[in-house]
């Protein structure tokens, strides 16, 4: 099938567009529930503070976040952003099953999966630094295969545009372009590469990420002091091989063997050969450069794609296996769906994680991407719960001090979900901004607070930097993560030395 220059997003059928819109649906019911991430809250306060870059991620995401609250708070708006990456993603996936020549079933194969991968469907559920990825990494390959099977060259532009937005909102797209290049330099398609357009492709995307660039350079390159400190104390390192299992893991052991098939599938077919080698060569990157095992998850609509093309094929002449396919990609995807996307009591969650840790544990300690304690409930559905409670506590505290020590009232919080959840809660309370040395805090610095007082959110004041030290509440809540929960409030006083002389020693980047 030969691809029309004029036209590079081809649409044969209406299954797409109507595999977008129940993939829309079931994220914007299912996706805002709980209450806000910790690192959802964080980017929407980042967003509060428009710049080129920041500490742990590049401006996009943040923007989006903080933009979601202009008019108020609103889970179902922030919420809202991942639903339509989502959606966008399977619509894609579709599109990446026809260009590959697909048919119907393909089509609607291809979608059913991609929406029931657990890393596809984690990163469609919650704002992270990979959502934008999850329609960006498959749309970028598209349109490369396009220009690959004859498509006009000037659409390397385009790819250009996909890959500088990619950069600026997650920079591990670049290894996707790296795998790109590669496959096509080690085949005879690398002629796809010797056009100006390539090369003016390059110059955009370098331009759109150069304000970012400059702002790490400004900054002394904080991302990758992050990136070392994190590996060092935080992420789980994998071997290779734990590494490459991992990737059954986070993509479903049952569902799993439609992408495999599809990588297999890549491999036999000349026009999309530097596909498969792509991918290799960004698990080969993730390996060798200790990245987390999902990192590498936005990928994965394009093996998918080709796997349901490869069984539409197969069941050619045996159609009375394709409803038995959909079905057991359906009752093997929904069995994860707690899981994935916060839509049970808290409760019952609870009852369902246990279950699932007893029947899986191997496998669940495979798929940590951190070192962490797990609590009452996945880190992640944790992670959603006890911040409009901390800052009533942390308000509790702030307001019980007399007005002299009130109005010179620092609050010092000891990560930036902390600092976060009192910056988003706290002004209704009228709580003055929080200080934190983690990441992008640490940047903002003591913003004019002296330290003469300070409440430390879970912190015992420094005795370095403060003589005295009076515990004024306890934060409890039976659904946060372990390291978040039953810690002192503390209120801090005199202080040896002033906190901007002091704040050099706080900062921490992990």
């Amino acid at each position: 099938m030969r691809t029309s220059p004029s036209t590079p997003l081809r649409i044969t059928t209406s299954i797409p567009r109507a595999a977008a819109l129940a993939a829309l649906i079931v994220h914007l019911a299912g996706n805002p529930h709980y209450g806000f991430f910790r690192d959802e809250l964080y980017f929407i306060i980042c967003g509060y503070h428009p710049a080129w870059g920041y500490v742990d991620q590049p401006p996009v995401v943040p923007l989006l976040a903080g933009g979601s609250q202009l008019f108020g708070h609103s889970l179902f708006l922030l919420r809202a952003i991942p639903a339509l990456f989502a959606a966008a993603s399977v619509y894609v996936t579709c599109l990446f099953a026809v260009e590959l020549g697909g048919g119907v079933f393909a089509e609607f194969f291809a979608a059913l999966v991609a929406a029931f991968t657990p890393v596809l469907m984690d990163f469609g559920t919650k704002l992270t630094t990979d959502t934008v990825g999850l329609l960006l990494w498959p749309l970028m390959a598209l349109y490369v295969l396009r220009i690959v099977k004859g498509a006009d060259p000037r659409w390397w532009i385009a790819v250009g545009a996909i890959l500088g937005i990619g950069l600026e909102s997650k920079y591990s797209i670049a290894f996707l372009a790296v795998g790109i290049v590669a496959g096509l330099l080690v085949l005879p398609q690398r002629r796809a590469l010797f056009t100006p357009w390539f090369v003016w492709g390059l110059a955009l995307a370098a331009a759109i990420v150069a304000p970012n660039f400059a702002w790490q350079a400004a900054h002394a390159y904080p991302m990758w002091t992050l990136l070392v400190h994190a590996g060092e104390y935080k992420d789980e390192l994998l071997s290779p091989l734990q590494y490459v299992a991992a990737q059954i893991l986070i993509t479903h052991p049952l569902l799993a063997p439609v992408w495999i098939t599809g990588l297999v599938a890549l491999f036999r077919r000349p026009d999309a050969r530097f596909l498969g080698i792509a991918y290799l060569f960004v698990i080969a990157q993730m390996i060798a450069l200790h990245g987390k095992h999902y990192y590498a998850g936005a990928i994965y609509p394009i093996p998918i794609a080709a796997g349901a093309v490869a069984l539409e094929a197969w069941t050619k002449r045996a159609v009375f296996w394709r409803p038995a396919l959909a079905v057991y990609a359906f009752a093997a995807g929904i069995v994860l769906v707690p899981l994935l996307m916060p839509v049970l009591p808290e409760r019952a969650m609870a009852a369902y994680d246990r279950f699932a840790l007893r029947a899986f544990t191997r496998e669940v300690d495979l798929a940590r991407a951190e070192r962490t304690t797990f609590g009452s409930l996945p880190p992640d559905w944790s992670d959603m719960h006890g911040w409009p409670e901390l800052a009533a506590a942390v308000a509790s505290v702030y307001r019980s001090l007399p007005p002299a020590q009130r109005a010179q009232a620092a609050i010092f919080a000891s990560n930036y979900g902390e600092a976060a959840a009192i910056d988003f809660f706290g002004p209704q309370y009228g709580l003055p901004p929080a200080l934190s040395g983690h990441n992008q805090y640490w940047v903002w610095g003591p913003r004019g607070f002296d330290g003469s007082v300070v409440i430390d959110v879970h912190g015992d004041c420094d005795s370095r930097l403060f003589r005295d030290r009076r515990v004024a509440a306890r934060f409890s809540n039976p659904w946060v993560r372990p390291f978040e929960n039953d810690f002192d409030i503390s209120v801090c006083s005199g202080n040896t030395t002033p906190l901007a002389a002091y704040w050099p020693r706080l900062r921490r980047y992990i």
